[in-house]
């Protein structure tokens, strides 16, 4: 079937991208297409919320971690049976790795699909200054093609003539400008709570069907829906045929609940598509580990904001840490790193223990203690691949390990936009490996089927044990 494709940008963080994009998938949903939503970046949290809305899983389109082939790949598999493609951006429109390049940006993305970009711009206290701002963002690079322009927290009736005004009074010498597609009002309710690392998660905020519903409004009220559907051409998308496996699969235990709910869709894909069969439980309830299992994947989220009933349950901690001690491959990123320490500290300072595959605490701070994308190379051989097997993925967190113990071999040598960084990363135990980088398989899709196999072996020697 045919599918539309609309990029959100925005002119930078804040502006509104996230409320819009929002708002126009719960708009066309609203219409009965069908929507596959993408979002551009490292960002996990958003794509929770894509998800509640379109009811369908959100994808990472990242070009710098994920390369162009990947791509492409992730979005023709999901979109091809959509009516509509909404893709959030990231940041500012031509905000990426680096000050001096796209890699990793949204018009990156725009231009790799080919699609029209709807730009979203705050127009809080501007008037005329809002159209030399659109005029700035449209013309920075001619090789983006603009379906038109969202002016976003518009006021009063009279704030809204002086923006429109503004847009439709530009010089003739500068023909071509993107229409004004619309003037979303400012209005209360509609911006997502946010705390450290973003956005609330949509596992600990599920957005009412009342507040889904007045998204929809919204964009309604302000958007010409049928004017921006216009302006994204149709084309045919053909996904990748996926490959088959002979070997038998093997079971994978995936953390997943309000403490570890960090995931690329596209990482626990690739797992499957290496012959993993992914199996769901939860650190805060189960009391043991589920049955059979040849490996263990311990994602991050914010174990620190859930740290006294992890810590409390004391047969699930017991479990991970056996499992380790038994030499199965556990693979912990972020917070799940967290999990795998000593002991989390929250930054009001209360001391919860953990499981204690590591000897280090996780201190929280107050403000963030790394940003950024990485690319990490190992120096010694893991269940990922030999010496030198790289990984590319993004560091955020507001914790440090403390109380580091020397003899703790950390595997990766890690580069950040400067260069390489001297940090002391990717540490191993036995069969358990731990980063506070969220890795991102596309970067090496060998990796992913590395780790499968080790599953796969340590489940058959435990069975001939």
């Amino acid at each position: 079937m045919p599918t539309r494709t609309i990029v959100v940008a925005g002119t930078h963080s804040g502006c509104g991208k996230t409320t819009a994009s929002l708002g126009l998938m719960a708009a066309l949903v609203r219409r009965g297409l069908t929507v596959q939503a993408f979002k551009c970046g490292p960002d996990f949290i958003d794509p929770g919320h894509h998800e509640r809305i379109t009811g369908r899983p959100s994808h990472n389109l990242d070009g710098w971690m994920m390369g162009h082939d990947a791509v492409q790949d992730v979005f023709a598999r999901e979109a091809a049976d959509a009516d509509v493609a909404v893709v959030e951006g990231v940041m500012g429109l031509y905000d990426g790795r680096t000050g001096t390049g796209e890699d990793g940006s949204t018009a990156q993305i725009a231009k790799w699909l080919g699609a029209p970009v709807v730009l979203v711009a705050d127009a809080r206290s501007m008037a005329r200054s809002a159209a030399a701002l659109v005029t700035g963002y449209t013309a920075f690079d001619p090789d983006i093609d603009f379906a038109g322009i969202l002016l976003n927290r518009v006021g009063s009736d009279n704030h809204a003539q002086l923006l429109d005004d503004a847009l439709r009074g530009l010089p003739d010498h500068l023909g071509g400008q993107p229409p004004l597609l619309g003037l979303l009002r400012r209005r209360e309710g509609l911006e997502l709570p946010s705390r450290h690392l973003g956005l609330v998660t949509a596992q600990d905020h599920h957005l009412p069907e009342d507040t889904v519903t007045q998204l929809a409004q919204w964009m309604e009220d302000g958007c010409h829906l049928g004017r921006l559907l216009d302006r994204s051409p149709e084309r045919h998308l053909t996904p990748t045929a996926p490959s088959t496996l002979a070997e038998k699969p093997v079971r994978i235990a995936v953390a997943r609940d309000e403490a570890f709910c960090f995931y690329y869709h596209e990482n626990l894909r690739q797992l499957e598509a290496a012959g993993a069969r992914l199996v769901f439980f939860s650190p805060l309830r189960d009391a043991a580990l589920p049955p059979d299992i040849g490996g263990l994947y311990l994602g991050g989220g914010y174990p620190e904001l859930h740290a006294d009933r992890l810590s409390g349950n004391v047969a699930m901690r017991a479990a991970v840490r056996g499992f380790s001690e038994a030499n199965g491959p556990v693979y912990a990123e972020c917070g799940g790193f967290m999990y795998l320490m000593r002991g989390i500290t929250t930054a009001e300072g209360a001391e919860h223990p953990m499981v204690g595959v590591f000897p280090m605490h996780a201190a929280m701070d107050k403000r963030f203690r790394a940003l950024g994308y990485r690319e990490a190379v190992t120096t010694a051989p893991t269940f990922f691949g030999p010496e030198w097997t790289m990984l590319r993925g993004h560091e955020f967190h507001y914790s440090s390990p403390c109380a580091l113990d020397a003899d703790v071999p950390a595997v990766y040598k890690v580069m950040d936009r400067r260069g390489w960084t001297g940090a002391k990363e990717g540490f191993a135990q036995r069969q358990t490996l731990a980063s506070y980088i969220h890795v991102h398989f596309a970067s090496n899709p060998d990796a992913a089927r590395a780790f499968v196999d080790a599953a796969r072996a340590h489940n058959a020697q435990s069975a001939a044990e």
